[in-house]
């Protein structure tokens, strides 16, 4: 059972920066527990942080449902739909690459070029409707082997208005449909996974909800520049992690 924790907390530690928590978890599973596939639930662990996103931003996903803010319930429908079409069709065609990093690191030169115009003060302040295309087309790409979902999303997001902590809400509300659907499919394809992994899912919704709420307590605390660059330099260290996996 400890063995089945220590996964669950690397997933919930992992999700929330730009790093593809998918291949750590997957990689650490193959010393720790071999009756289970590694990829498998490196994916069902997602489970336990979209509980976590689900309960920190209890508020904003009830002002969502019940339509009291229409600007970010037409964000998540209009940025779901695109990169649920765009995730369907590039899966298949990019399954056996391994062109993650690349992007990745591409991702983090794109932070540093943020970084670089909010010092100078030459922002994009895209409208939050061109974010939505954005980052729904972003998280659609991120289908691709290594490439981390966040640091994606977070990349779109910070070419427009939104503070860091308004970023990574954004972010991590817009993945829960995506997460959503993917763990209703691994468990029809293996209904077995929730019984032998409950353990690790429970570490990651706990280890989860708490290094969100550090990290977002950070971001609130920082200015615009310093979260650009924090993130940046985490996309290249995230490449450097996926290049070794």
């Amino acid at each position: 059972m400890s063995d089945y924790f220590i996964l669950g907390a690397i997933q919930g530690i992992f999700e929330w920066i730009p790093v593809s928590s998918e291949g750590v978890v997957a990689l650490v599973s193959q010393f720790l527990v071999r009756t289970v596939n590694p990829l498998e639930i490196a994916l069902f662990l997602h489970l336990g942080t979209l509980f976590a996103v689900l309960i920190y931003f209890r508020q904003d996903w009830l002002e969502v449902v019940t339509l009291k803010n229409k600007p970010l319930f037409g964000f998540l429908i209009v940025a779901t739909a695109i990169s649920g079409v765009i995730g369907f069709f590039l899966y298949k065609l990019v399954e056996n690459m391994a062109v993650g990093n690349s992007l990745l690191v591409l991702t983090g030169f794109g932070l540093l070029a943020t970084a670089y115009f909010h010092k100078t003060q030459r922002t994009f302040n895209f409208s939050f409707k061109r974010l939505a295309l954005l980052s729904g087309i972003l998280q659609g790409l991120s289908v691709i082997p290594g490439l981390s979902r966040s640091g994606a999303t977070i990349f779109g997001l910070s070419l427009g208005k939104l503070s860091p902590g308004e970023i990574l809400k954004v972010s991590y509300m817009l993945s829960a449909p995506a997460v959503f659907f993917m763990v209703i499919y691994l468990f029809w394809q293996n209904p077995v996974l929730v019984i032998q992994a409950w353990p690790a899912l429970a570490s990651s919704f706990l280890i989860g909800i708490l290094s969100l709420r550090v990290l977002l307590k950070v971001a609130y605390k920082i200015n615009f520049f310093k979260f650009a660059l924090i993130f940046a330099i985490l996309c290249f260290l995230g490449a450097g992690v996926n290049f070794i996996l």
